[in-house]
């Protein structure tokens, strides 16, 4: 899959969520400890959401981040926008949500139509960061905040052969036995060591032109949250 570029690798993208769409949510519970819940709390607390504001969860899978937006603001307007149709289907037998079909390099929506955008576990997947950054900032009011939840690659510590080992080993091994699709789960490792830094990713956002940019670490340095403000 590393070879893959562009379209090829969208299609790769958008074909394996969509074989995996029946376990995803589980699998996230169990490769992060059920920390996933905690993260995507956070996330939205950082949005500070207010009544009637206008949300899009892009790339929202079943639609995690939504619901807990959601939950947290039950009269915020929130839309949830992906685009493998299996992920949204699954997602629609657990409540009610506005779903989107959405690539998130050609955002179907309007400009300055969001007061936040967020994300979860997306960016890495994308075959042109930078223009994904530029559709989410396009599309968020003045003021507007944008928030990511991805992978990241960690900086070299003791733990590192650990996180090796359950990045390569554990995660592949679980998820092939529990999806029946071994390869969809050997993808996140290698996505997670290809992707930007961090710091590279803040680097990105601002030139994309959001301001107060910042991140935090997580998970031994293996997710980050960014956040900014267009």
């Amino acid at each position: 899959m590393a070879h893959l570029t562009g379209k090829e690798r969208a299609e790769y993208v958008q074909s394996m969520f969509a074989k995996i769409a029946h376990r995803y949510d589980l699998m996230n519970r169990l490769m992060t400890g059920g920390q996933d819940v905690r993260w995507r709390r956070e996330v939205i607390q950082r949005a500070h959401l207010r009544p009637n504001a206008s949300l899009l969860d892009l790339g929202t899978g079943t639609g995690d981040l939504a619901r807990e937006a959601l939950y947290q603001e039950p009269r915020a307007k929130v839309t949830a926008a992906d685009f493998t149709v299996e992920m949204m289907r699954v997602g629609k037998q657990n409540g009610n949500l506005r779903w989107s079909a959405a690539d998130a390099l050609h955002l179907p929506f309007k400009d300055k139509t969001f007061d936040a955008v967020v994300s979860g576990f997306v960016m890495r997947n994308v075959t042109d960061v930078q223009r994904a950054l530029k559709e989410q900032f396009r599309a968020l009011k003045p003021g507007g905040k944008i928030i990511i939840l991805d992978t990241t690659r960690p900086k070299k510590n003791i733990l590192s052969p650990f996180i090796w080992l359950h990045m390569h080993i554990v995660i592949p091994t679980v998820g092939g036995l529990l999806s029946g699709t071994r390869d969809a789960y050997n993808y996140l490792p290698d996505s997670t060591e290809g992707f930007l830094t961090a710091e590279q990713l803040a680097s990105r956002m601002i030139a994309a032109g959001f301001r107060k940019v910042d991140f935090k670490r997580l998970m031994f340095g293996t997710i980050a949250i960014h956040w900014g403000e267009r």
